[in-house]
């Protein structure tokens, strides 16, 4: 189980084919705050559909893509 899960199970739940949320936003769906090791972890979201695109570190925003079907 990853820290992240929840994460993950709620991108995967959206509609549209991208999703951008805030640091913030995450840590309060993941219920675990955003730190640099979630780098190590994005590639878990991939066997959800999606894909982690840009991390922006100025916006504190995390934009999600939809994987190509």
């Amino acid at each position: 189980m990853s820290k992240y899960d929840k994460l993950w199970d709620y991108v995967e739940d959206q509609e549209g084919n991208e999703l951008m949320l805030t640091f913030d936003e995450i840590g309060a769906i993941a219920g675990v705050p955003l730190d640099h090791s979630f780098l190590n972890y994005k590639k878990e979201l991939v066997p959800h559909g999606w894909e982690v695109g840009k991390i922006s570190m100025k916006q504190q925003t995390v934009r999600f893509k939809r994987l190509a079907e």
